[in-house]
This record gives C-alpha cells, sequence and structure tokens, in this order.
C-alpha cells in the first residue's frame, strides 16, 4: 500500500482556518491523510467562533493548540496549504504549494465564521477527490 499523502495547513495564528481545516480533512478523509496544521505566528489559543462554527457540525476542536510553523513540518508534507500567511511560508522544492484565499475569523462571531467553515469544507472536499479519492472495494 503507498504511502498515504499529509497536508500542512498553515495560516498566520493556526487558530482559526488552518485548524478547521485540519479538522474538515481528518473528519471527512479519515486515516487515508496524515493531517498537520501550524501558523507562521501561533495565537495562544484556538478561536472561540472557530470552536463553536466546526461544533455545530459536529467536530470538536476545543482541545487543539496552535502549533508554530516549522521547516521540518513542511518538509514532511505532500502538500502545503497557505491561508493568508504571505511569504513567511518555507518553500521547498518537490512540495506541492495552494494557497486558499479565506477570510481571516480572527475577532469575528461565529455567525461570520459560519461561511468561512463551510467554504474551507468545500475546498477540502476538492483536495480529497485530488489527494486521496475512495476506492471501491
Amino acid at each position: 500500500m503507498p504511502d498515504k499523502p499529509s497536508v500542512l495547513f498553515v495560516c498566520v495564528h493556526n487558530a482559526g482556518r488552518s485548524q478547521m481545516a485540519a479538522a474538515w480533512l481528518t473528519h471527512l478523509a479519515g486515516d487515508r491523510v496524515e493531517v498537520r496544521s501550524a501558523g507562521s505566528h501561533p495565537g495562544d489559543t484556538v478561536n472561540p467562533a472557530a470552536v463553536e462554527a466546526m461544533r455545530e457540525v459536529g467536530i470538536d476542536i476545543s482541545a487543539e493548540t496552535p502549533k508554530v510553523l516549522t521547516a521540518e513540518a513542511v518538509r514532511e508534507s505532500d502538500v502545503c496549504i497557505t491561508m493568508g500567511c504571505g511569504d513567511t511560508c518555507p518553500v521547498f522544492p518537490g512540495k506541492r504549494y495552494l494557497d486558499w484565499k479565506l477570510e481571516d475569523p480572527t475577532g469575528r462571531g461565529v455567525e461570520s465564521v459560519r461561511p468561512i467553515r463551510d467554504a474551507i469544507r468545500n475546498l477540502v472536499e476538492g483536495l480529497i477527490e485530488e489527494i486521496a479519492p475512495v476506492t471501491p472495494e
């Protein structure tokens, strides 16, 4: 069996978008994909509105903590998806980079975070189809 693909989601604080994306990918792809997330300047805690928005769809990210982006995390990932971290992400040859243009949920209420959550789900579903499609037995 080939190694499963690994994906790293990166945003500035690793408190909202990248946490929601990692949770969606884990939830939707299960063990078919290895999932990491990190921030170029990680916050202290995960955005409470992101936690609440994900709780509404049955995914608990309340125990997650923002992690600092390391070159090692990028090196170990097949796909690196940035979400508004600009040029702070290290670039390694042979890696695939995607930049998802998503609004920053920082300082927003859950009503404003829901559309971001749903946009992330759509992007993650497309990613799964591409890198880890379900194959019929």
